[in-house]
């Protein structure tokens, strides 16, 4: 997916005309501390909260003041990984598009693109983390996949984030299985550090029941 496809048209951009304080209160309403500044199809620039906050009359429009606006934007072409880089780097609540004419199209709310992200990342779906941790030499996916999959297991996402200055990363699965003991025991057959392990209470509730209930027919036999 690209940009151009999360545009929200909803929150309509403020115009050099309007006061400081209907651009807060359009803020307020719409949850977001940014917003754009448009004229004519032409992007200005961000302005936010902190610099309403600054203005010495936020009842007279915003043109009457001098804003040292920051102009961070994409192009409508661009992936939403890219759009996801400008928000985190800038702290951003909102993200303007642009066309290749320069021209606004719109912008990218902070919270449509983390459902967006949720729903790829199979966030939404029932299964197991696994959160290993890898020297950075180390790092095989190939290895790692098979050794999910000879569990009769599945990576439905996969999240590596590397420490600063160190050599030392971690990966971060999840499978489509909420037991994941065999593929546990793999892992540190394999001499695989297993930081850390998770599943819903509720599956982690079955998963415990359903052992139960094997111990209990194993004992009456």
């Amino acid at each position: 997916m690209i940009a151009r496809d999360l545009i929200s048209h909803e929150i309509a951009p403020v115009r050099t005309s309007e006061t400081g304080l209907e651009a807060l209160n359009w803020m307020v309403f719409f949850k977001v501390s940014h917003l754009p500044v448009v004229n004519n199809e032409e992007f200005l620039g961000l302005v936010s909260e902190d610099d309403i906050y600054d203005l010495n009359n936020p009842e007279e429009p915003i043109g009457n003041h001098y804003l040292s606006l920051f102009r961070p934007y994409v192009y409508t072409h661009q992936h939403l990984y890219e759009v996801l880089e400008v928000a985190s780097r800038l702290r951003l609540s909102v993200v303007p598009v642009i066309d290749e004419q320069k021209g606004y199209k719109g912008l990218i709310r902070m919270t449509d693109l983390m459902h967006y992200f949720a729903k790829v990342s199979a966030i939404q779906k029932t299964g197991g983390i696994i959160i290993l941790g890898i020297h950075v030499k180390d790092y095989a996916l190939s290895e790692i996949a098979q050794i999910v999959e000879s569990n009769d297991a599945r990576i439905l996402s996969m999240y590596i984030y590397t420490h600063p200055d160190s050599v030392r990363m971690e990966v971060t699965l999840k499978l489509n299985v909420a037991d994941l003991t065999s593929v546990i025991q793999t892992f540190k057959r394999y001499e695989y550090d297993v930081k850390a392990s998770f599943m819903e209470e509720d599956q982690q509730e079955d998963l415990y029941h359903s052992r139960y209930e094997l111990l209990m027919k194993y004992l009456n036999i």
